[in-house]
């Protein structure tokens, strides 16, 4: 019984611990549960916090303005008169407004004139005193093709607040240089000025322009880049005819074959000129649908220069948006109202129902043109010639002199200050330069003056696989960022950043999992040894290198990051963190030497390896752990600051190379480019020579000069020695008798010009005195000619005679070798 109360007690006390630890365990679970909840709460509560700040930012984008108000210039600093008028400019406005109430009275459906806006400082000018003339210091921008193509470049346009009239503001050209943007009257006002200062006569137009032209759209010219230069064909002077010449020879190609070509060639003209008149049918279909609604009365400001000045021999309009030249007669330009200058203002007084086609541009005919102010420099139109009408004419002439008298007026000087540009205007801010066949794969090379940074890029296949290189210096040691086709490299770089001081560097595809160093670089110690990288480099103070994840290792033994602090003797490591942990387990070692000062080997010691482990394990703890990681961790550091040294010997390489490349320029020559590539050229040479040799001998061998002699015989009978002997002397006598007949035709064609020119000098002894200068110039001709051939045909008997033997033996001895005779002709040799 005793023995069963005790295992009895025994079993109780064993399920009184067990429920203990259950109950020790559920606390700790409840506690896990509670701290995952406060910190799933905390999680929640950061989010919302953070959501809710991200909420109260508001990110306001900045809307272009369509125009530039008063409220964004600032008229402070504005001279006075840009505030307000003198005297003279107020009795312009008054005589303007008188203008104004005539003109509406006798023209009720003419929109009204565009004469005195506002300013930027809400002050009324009259839109003549808003032109400034100005002639440029600038060489550059004393022709009108460079003034319109710097008012295009330098100004951003805008559009007009209502397409349907003019603005209500005219700035002054002083204000739209500064702020860079402006309509199409700003750009016509700064425009005119200065033409009018370069010597133009040159005027401001207020008329209606197409959608295109009041938009900027270019979608329907033609690229400018596609247009080929026009060629300058230059006549070749013709030489004086010779009184010795010789007669050309005759033309011998076919007449049939060049009528054939010439129809061809004008099948395949009209063919051509068939689809483009489909092309522009199509378009013209399409800009049908495309209807413009307010075609005919959208407003837009241009520029007319007039012919005379500046030897300007025709008149034409200049869109200041685009900067380009069209004709009065382009349809692009559908009317005018009106146009003015420095001096005056005109009405248009003729019908613009034909766009501006029949406009006629003599600004001096009143009936034409209805001016403001006399005293223009116009010349008016001589009057009709009228009759006497005695008392009468003396009162007309009293009354038009009072009339002259009041309307008489100088427009006043401009209130506009002098327009200054400065040569930042002028000065090239940015250069470009695109490259082609260099041996270096340099495509494009980008250079800012402005901040002196130069950017080159390269195709695949420079010798260190550059792709980018930025700097603004090629000596070392500089601020510089280099990238690199990673994919050409073995060890994966894809970029270098480097100043004086650091040197970064970023990898990919590494079977280190490298994907970033950064090394900081100490002042370099002075030596008595030449001052460059290579003998007295730099001394390194810091290495900062990170890796990707490595999925073949536990996240707490993958190194994230390690740190090289030379200097401190440190090495600080962290590691990746787990998935489902937020911090990641971090070491310091203190890199201490092997021995002291007393040459006693140090042991490890527990304070040499500062740890924080997520989850420590045993064998972490261990001192022979801690002592191999840091004996690897030794050999890792000096194996980075040997990698730093050949980057820096690599960056001077790469600097050596570039300014190699830059002075020697060499440029590659394709395969294909047979005209300059060399070994092509040889090679191409080469094979010439070889097709031209076996063509010889394909030729030989077609001509067998005992071909005639055998089909004599009879078909598949086998020669005899007799026979061999006989065919020799017939092919010999044969070719014999071709030498000796050849040698007598030109000899016959030799005698037959001697005669013939012996009966032309008989001709012309007996006739010398009866002969007129033309006769003798043929007969001259005709010796001449004559004596030629008779030269040549004297030339080529003499080479005959000479070649002939020659010929001779040589075909001997090839009948001595032919392979059908030298067996039966062994005996005779």
């Amino acid at each position: 019984m005793e023995v069963l109360k005790e295992k009895v007690e025994e079993e109780e006390a064993a399920e009184r611990e067990d429920a203990a630890e259950r109950a020790e365990r559920g606390e700790k679970m409840m506690r896990l549960m509670e701290v995952r909840k406060e910190e799933t709460t905390m999680t929640q509560e950061m989010l919302r916090d953070l959501e809710r700040k991200l909420s109260e930012i508001e990110v306001s984008i900045p809307e272009k303005p369509s125009t530039f108000t008063k409220d964004t210039i600032d008229i402070s600093k504005l001279p006075l008169s840009y505030k307000s008028n003198t005297p003279k400019e107020e009795h312009l406005l008054q005589v303007a407004d008188n203008f104004s109430r005539q003109y509406s009275l006798l023209c009720p459906d003419r929109v009204p004139l565009f004469l005195h806006p506002l300013n930027e400082c809400e002050v009324p000018k009259f839109v003549s005193t808003t032109i400034r003339p100005t002639l440029m210091p600038y060489p550059e921008l004393y022709n009108w093709d460079t003034c319109a193509q710097f008012v295009s470049d330098f100004l951003a346009m805008l559009p007009l607040p209502d397409p349907l009239k003019p603005p209500s503001y005219l700035y002054s050209s002083t204000t739209v240089l500064k702020h860079q943007k402006g309509n199409c009257f700003d750009f016509s006002t700064l425009l005119c000025s200065m033409l009018i200062g370069a010597g133009y006569d040159a005027y401001c137009v207020n008329g209606y322009g197409s959608q295109d032209l009041c938009h900027m759209d270019l979608t329907r010219e033609v690229c400018p880049l596609t247009v080929k230069p026009k060629e300058t064909v230059q006549e070749e002077e013709k030489a004086p005819p010779k009184k010795y010449a010789i007669k050309p020879p005759r033309d011998l190609s076919s007449r049939f074959e060049q009528e054939q070509e010439m129809k061809r060639q004008e099948e395949i003209k009209a063919a051509e000129e068939k689809r483009w008149r489909q092309e522009e049918e199509r378009l013209m279909e399409v800009d049908s649908a495309k209807t413009d609604p307010l075609h005919g009365l959208r407003v837009h400001s241009w520029v007319l220069v007039l012919s005379g000045k500046r030897e300007v021999p025709e008149s034409f309009f200049i869109d200041p948006f685009t900067a380009r030249s069209y004709s009065t007669q382009d349809d692009n330009f559908l009317g005018i109202e009106s146009l003015w200058n420095h001096k005056n203002y005109w009405i248009n007084m003729q019908d613009c129902w034909n766009c501006c086609k029949d406009l006629i541009f003599d600004l001096g005919d009143p009936v034409m043109w209805e001016y403001l102010l006399l005293g223009t420099d116009k010349p008016l139109l001589s009057p009709a010639e009228e009759e006497d009408n005695g008392a009468n004419d003396d009162d007309d002439v009293e009354n038009l002199g009072k009339e002259d008298e009041d309307k008489s007026f100088d427009m006043p000087n401009s209130w506009v200050e002098q327009i200054e540009i400065s040569p930042e205007g002028t000065k090239t801010l940015e250069i470009k330069e695109w490259y082609q066949n260099r041996e270096d794969m340099l495509e494009l090379k980008h250079i800012n003056k402005t901040t002196g940074l130069n950017i080159d890029y390269f195709k695949p296949g420079h010798p260190q696989a550059l792709r980018v290189h930025s700097y603004t210096s090629m000596q070392p040691e500089m601020d510089r960022v280099m990238e690199f086709y990673e994919k050409a490299r073995v060890d994966g770089l894809i970029k270098r950043e480097e100043t004086p001081k650091t040197m970064t560097e970023y990898y990919q595809g590494r079977p280190d999992f490298l994907s970033y160093r950064h090394i900081n670089f100490g002042p370099r110690v002075k030596k008595l040894v030449l001052n460059s990288a290579e003998s007295n480099p730099r001394p390194v103070v810091k290495i900062i290198e990170r890796f990707f994840r490595n999925p073949a290792k536990p996240a707490d033994e993958d190194v994230a990051e390690r740190v090289f602090l030379i200097l401190d003797e440190r090495i600080q490591l962290r590691y990746h963190c787990r998935e489902d942990h937020i911090t990641a387990s971090k070491r310091e070692f203190l890199r201490r030497t092997e021995v002291d000062s007393k040459g006693n080997k140090i042991i490890m010691t527990p304070d040499m390896c500062i740890s924080f482990e997520v989850e420590p394990m045993e064998h972490t703890k261990k001192l022979l752990y801690q002592y191999e990681a840091m004996m690897k961790l030794k050999n890792e550091e000096k194996l980075s600051r040997h990698q730093a040294w050949e980057s820096e010997l690599e960056v001077l390489e790469i600097l050596k190379l570039r300014e190699e490349e830059e002075e020697a320029h060499v440029l590659t020559t394709s395969i294909y480019d047979t005209k300059r590539n060399e070994k092509s050229k040889e090679y191409r040479e080469a094979m010439e020579r070889v097709m031209h040799e076996e063509h010889l001998r394909q030729v030989e061998a077609q001509l067998d000069y005992l071909a005639p002699f055998l089909a004599q015989l009879p078909p598949g009978e086998k020669l005899t020695r007799w026979q061999a002997v006989r065919l020799k002397d017939e092919c010999l006598s044969d070719f014999k008798q071709r030498l000796i007949n050849k040698a007598n035709l030109i000899q016959a064609r030799f005698e037959k010009e001697t005669q013939e020119l012996q009966k032309q000098q008989q001709w012309y002894q007996e006739n010398q005195v009866t002969l007129t200068p033309e006769d003798e110039d043929l007969y001259l001709s005709y010796c001449s000619q004559a004596m030629f051939r008779i030269r040549i045909l004297e030339q080529r008997l003499n080479r005959h005679k000479e070649l002939a033997p020659l010929k001779y033996l040589a075909l001997e001895e090839k009948l001595y070798k032919d392979p059908r005779l030298v067996e039966l002709l062994k005996v005779f040799v």
